[in-house]
């Protein structure tokens, strides 16, 4: 016998999406920001720590900070020129590509260059960090490893055994080579080692300023000193997106 078809409930009125219900949420929290503020900038965050971010955010909690899908970002500054919430926005939407955020605030503009200039975290780098020193370890006693701690240091690659209770490098070894790209069993070892190679920071990229519309690229290459540098108007931002590739 052929098998029946139950009846399925079609449902005639659509439910209000939760994710859509949230990202509204998002922008209009985000255009209230700009309206009450004076600066906004596009920024990046190196080797990014949840915990660290938390005491950026406390410690500025007279700003504000968006994160997140950077579309969304960008539908609340305006795409377009005809878009945008206010003069210049448009242009500073097109700057929010890959890992980056907003920071809105009415912090004089040399004050808050200077303080992520300087706020820097040192941290432990994770898998996948380029190593920045040559770490070599010489054959001996490891005092400072508990002895219950030796199988895991062979498991991470240490040719290790206990010698009267103490943890002992048999041979000499290195850990890792300036340049390398670390593995976790490395990073692991670093770690234990206490040596921190990655540091948290806060890289300033882009502001916009709504008294005058500009969108200012910031000076400076990853890693390097910030400073404020020539203003960039809606007709130079595909040179200037060009000098960032390169």
């Amino acid at each position: 016998m052929p098998r029946s078809k139950r009846n399925k409930e079609v449902r005639l009125t659509k439910t209000k999406s939760k994710g859509l219900e949230g990202k509204g949420i998002i922008i209009s929290k985000l255009k209230k920001a700009i309206e009450d503020h004076k600066y906004v900038y596009v920024f990046e965050v190196e080797n990014p720590r949840n915990n660290l971010m938390k005491d950026v955010r406390e410690e500025w909690k007279h700003s504000q900070f968006f994160m997140g899908k950077n579309n969304i970002l960008q539908l609340a500054l305006g795409k377009t020129p005809e878009e945008e919430q206010a003069n210049g926005l448009s242009s500073l939407a097109e700057k929010l590509r890959g890992e980056r955020g907003l920071l809105i605030t009415d912090q004089p503009k040399e004050e808050t260059v200077q303080w992520f200039k300087k706020h820097k975290v040192g941290e432990y780098a994770r898998s996948g960090f380029t190593a920045t020193q040559t770490v070599k370890l010489d054959a001996g006693p490891l005092a400072q490893f508990s002895h219950a701690l030796e199988p895991h240091l062979r498991q991470l690659g240490l040719p290790t055994s206990l010698s009267r209770g103490i943890v002992t490098l048999l041979k000499d070894h290195t850990v890792c080579q300036e340049g390398d790209v670390l593995t976790p069993e490395q990073c692991r070892i670093l770690k234990l080692l206490e040596i921190q190679m990655a540091s948290f920071r806060i890289v300033l990229k882009f502001l916009w300023t709504k008294k005058t519309g500009k969108v200012k690229k910031l000076g400076g290459k990853k890693g390097a000193a910030q400073g404020l540098d020539s203003t960039v108007t809606e007709k130079e931002t595909a040179a200037v997106e060009k000098m960032e590739e390169n």
